[in-house]
């Protein structure tokens, strides 16, 4: 008798045991499911961040190009995209991307030119002061306008200008047409841009100091 209650009680303990193993096992689970929705949440909020990003943002494209490859199943298609991206404050970007799928190289041409983002001067909607660009055999001309004048430029130097928020100014593209080099050669410009502060602090003088 004693040994057949010492064989129930043990296994009425082995039982025990393993019930207790398989709640453990559903609240790890629970636990992981839980931390899957904290992890989809932190998803959440970074698309809402990216969607508010690209709201501030107002992305051109200043040029779409094709090539092919040929191969010996037919012909591979591949595509390059230039885009600039400004905030119409002042701030502005350009980049490049290649894809074998147009959607794909234009979301690569943006991401890039978001990482590369510049200020440039903006005072009433035009420039400071005259600036001349250079990138290899393209050059850029920059020229301060009076107000109503408007932009005055072609295609790619026209999407850096509104993409910037400038609203009057005049350019005038030398050399090569190339879209690249025409970008490249604005954004030499931009980059040699002096506003009244920097041109101040550079002479050791105030602002009042410097306009007399």
């Amino acid at each position: 008798m004693e040994q057949q209650d010492t064989e129930k009680k043990d296994a009425r303990e082995v039982k025990a045991g393993a019930e207790t193993r398989d709640n453990g096992g559903r609240e790890n689970r629970g636990g992981d499911n839980r931390g899957g929705e904290r992890r989809g949440g932190r998803g959440r909020d970074r698309d809402s961040r990216r969607s508010e990003e690209d709201k501030e943002f107002t992305e051109k494209l200043v040029t779409l190009n094709r090539t092919a490859k040929v191969v010996k199943g037919g012909r591979r298609y591949s595509f390059s995209a230039l885009t600039v991206v400004g905030d119409k404050k002042g701030r502005v970007g350009f980049g490049f991307g290649k894809a074998n799928d147009v959607t794909e190289a234009i979301k690569k041409s943006i991401d890039r030119a978001k990482r590369n983002l510049i200020v440039m001067p903006v005072k009433n909607g035009t420039i400071p002061h005259e600036m001349i660009g250079n990138y290899k055999s393209s050059s850029v001309l920059l020229r301060p306008a009076c107000p109503g004048t408007g932009i005055i430029a072609g295609g790619a130097v026209r999407a850096i200008m509104d993409a910037a928020g400038a609203t009057d100014i005049i350019s005038k593209s030398l050399g090569s047409s190339a879209s690249v080099n025409v970008v490249r050669a604005t954004f030499d410009a931009i980059v040699h841009l002096m506003n009244a502060k920097t041109v101040a602090s550079g002479r050791g003088k105030t602002l009042d100091e410097l306009w007399g």
